[in-house]
């Protein structure tokens, strides 16, 4: 288990101010305002240094070369999905777990795939100490997880080279994807939407930045 730190008033109103900060620069799905209002993003956060800085909204690295992505773009990701609950998701880059919190606070049934043993590991604590218990799996992300699919939704955390053809095909039919691709420091945000006929519709919403997706590496 994971010795996590206190979750104080002063915790929660930094939460509450995180919520303004989100809302003001467009996030408008309350589910996702509120499940960031809720959880103590703190508590995902393992260097005692950043501690103090965790509700403002800006990146922290964790463990393994990783990063915790910013509050807006967790909830910018996060509001793209569309979710209703009980939706089944896959999660592609598990890292520090706060995404995969997220998700499910908002009442989703997540499956997780980190490929960073130790990270894995950590995480997985975590959340057991959180009282979490999404499935999580150590493995490549690339593949998805064919066993357990269709799924609904589909959230990848880290930056792609190309939309991976395995994941497109555990959509389910009216399934969103949402994916950061590109090479190099900077990803375009890409949701795809699976139609009845098997194609699938695409759109760019912007630039971000995230930790590389690599293929066939697990560490």
């Amino acid at each position: 288990m994971v010795v996590l730190p206190k979750d104080d008033y002063r915790h929660q109103g930094l939460r509450r101010q995180l919520v303004d900060v989100l809302r003001a620069k467009g996030i408008k799905d309350e589910l996702v305002l509120t499940a960031i209002g809720n959880l103590p993003r703190h508590q995902f956060i393992d260097d005692t240094a950043f501690l103090e800085l965790a509700y403002q909204d800006i990146a922290f690295p964790i463990p393994c070369g990783q990063t915790i992505s910013q509050p807006y773009t967790v909830a910018f990701q996060t509001e793209l999905l569309e979710l209703r609950r009980g939706m089944k998701v896959l999660e592609v880059g598990t890292g520090s777990g706060y995404q995969t919190a997220v998700l499910l606070a908002m009442g989703a049934k997540v499956f997780s795939i980190e490929r960073h043993k130790p990270l894995y590991l950590l995480t997985k604590a975590r959340l057991a100490s959180m009282g979490m218990r999404p499935n999580l799996y150590f493995g490549d992300g690339y593949r998805g997880l064919p066993r357990e699919a269709p799924f609904d939704r589909i959230i990848v955390t880290c930056g792609a080279p190309f939309v991976p053809e395995d994941l497109l095909g555990q959509l389910k039919s009216g399934g969103i994807l949402v994916i950061p691709v590109g090479e190099g420091e900077e990803q375009r945000m890409i949701r795809m939407v699976r139609r009845a006929d098997g194609t699938n519709s695409s759109e760019d919403l912007g630039a971000f930045r995230f930790v590389p997706m690599l293929q066939d590496r697990v560490s």
